[in-house]
Formats: C-alpha cells, sequence, structure tokens
C-alpha cells in the first residue's frame, strides 16, 4: 500500500500494532514524526531501454517505404493497410513516402482483426477499432503494415480479414520490429529493425499520432 503524504508527514496504513513495532525497531518513540525525506520510497518499475528514437523511426520507415518502390515497379497496383492500432499511424507515414517516390497518391486504409483472432474465445470483450478500407483490394498488391510482428498470430488474422474486401493479387508485409518468436509460418518482406528479444520483455512502439512521442522501447 502507497504511503499518504500530508502536509510533508508521511503517514503509514499499517495494521493496528504494526506501526509500534516498526518504530521500535527502528528506535523511533510511537508518536514520533516522521517526514518524506527520512524513507525512500519509490514504486516497482521495468527496466527500459530506448531501441528507435524519432530520427531512427523515419529513417527506417523511408529505407522501407524505398524497399517497396524498388519490389513494385508499378506504384498504381499498390494499395497500403495498417493493422490497428499501432500499423495505422504506420501505414499512413509509409503512404506519404510512397506517394513522394512515385508522385501519385497511394490508397491507405486501416484493418481491425479483432473477431478473426485465433484466441478469440479466450478475451473477455474484444477491444475493436474501425476498419476503413475505402477501395477494391481485387488484383492488388497490399502491403500490410504493423508496429511489431512477434509471433505471427496478428498477421493471420489480418490476412483472414482482408479476404472480406477481395482477392488481392499479393500480400507483402511491412513492420517497424521484428522481434521473433514465431508460432506460424509468416515472414515480413520488410522490416525496420530485427529486435532479438526474451519471451519475458515487452516491445513498446509509442507514435506521436497515437498520443506519445515518437520512440521504440523495449521494456525487462
Amino acid at each position: 500500500m502507497w504511503p499518504l503524504i500530508r502536509s510533508g508527514t508521511l503517514a503509514l496504513a499499517l495494521p493496528k500494532g504494526t506501526r509500534e513495532i516498526l518504530f521500535s525497531a527502528c528506535g523511533l518513540p510511537s508518536h514520533f514524526g516522521l517526514r518524506t525525506s527520512d524513507f525512500s520510497l519509490s514504486p516497482l518499475m521495468s527496466e527500459s531501454t530506448l531501441i528507435l528514437n524519432a530520427t531512427a523511426i523515419h529513417r527506417a520507415l523511408t529505407r522501407i517505404a524505398h524497399e517497396i518502390a524498388e519490389r513494385n515497379e508499378a506504384g498504381s497496383e499498390v494499395v497500403v493497410v495498417g493493422i490497428q492500432r499501432g500499423g495505422v499511424p504506420l501505414a499512413q507515414r509509409l503512404g506519404t513516402l510512397l506517394a513522394g517516390i512515385w508522385g501519385q497518391p497511394v490508397p491507405t486504409g486501416s484493418l481491425d482483426v479483432s473477431m478473426h483472432r485465433d484466441d478469440l474465445d479466450q478475451r473477455v470483450a474484444p477491444n475493436v477499432q474501425p476498419t476503413v478500407i475505402p477501395f477494391d483490394v481485387t488484383g492488388k498488391t497490399v502491403v500490410l503494415v504493423d508496429d511489431v510482428l512477434f509471433n505471427g498470430r496478428t498477421v493471420r488474422a489480418a490476412m483472414d480479414a482482408l479476404n472480406d474486401f477481395g482477392r488481392p493479387r499479393r500480400i507483402q508485409l511491412a513492420v517497424l520490429i521484428d522481434r521473433g518468436h514465431r508460432e506460424l509460418p509468416i515472414k515480413a518482406d520488410f522490416v525496420g529493425k530485427n529486435l532479438p528479444t526474451a519471451h519475458t520483455e515487452s516491445v513498446r512502439v509509442r507514435l506521436t499520432e497515437l498520443g506519445g512521442l515518437d520512440e521504440v522501447v523495449i521494456e525487462k
């Protein structure tokens, strides 16, 4: 339980009798007034390491955009679809970069995969986000975009969900971070950064469009 700080004095919410035992062990009278400076109290925090800053993220996306353009000469046949949530702003940025390379607008959409996940029966309530694909994907090259590629199950769900909107000529996958630990035979075509991780670690992609700073951190 956290301490309550009032007027510079530290009040501890302790069971009856514990306060006296604690103060006695410290050689203090039970009525002794303690101030916050007498103790160093801090919450348990995970260790966080910066992997990519804003400049590095932009550099990675720029490289991915040029790789997409090299792989697909006919820019008019390419559409970009971001997987909710982190993949959506990345898809929009890639769409802008590709438009600058090809000199023409690149259709960009968003895809929610909540109802296509294979763990749907294990979730209390799926967090459904908007799906916006205002174009026909039939016969197109669809570049699916996500922030982190992990076990591959989200991408599998995305390909399943995409079938509701037509039959693409091909599907390519672009991710900002590939952290490994695949459980399905899925491989990204375009990767911003390969990041070896442990299962116990978490990769956080924070973007300005989602209310954060542009950065990628790993938490242990």
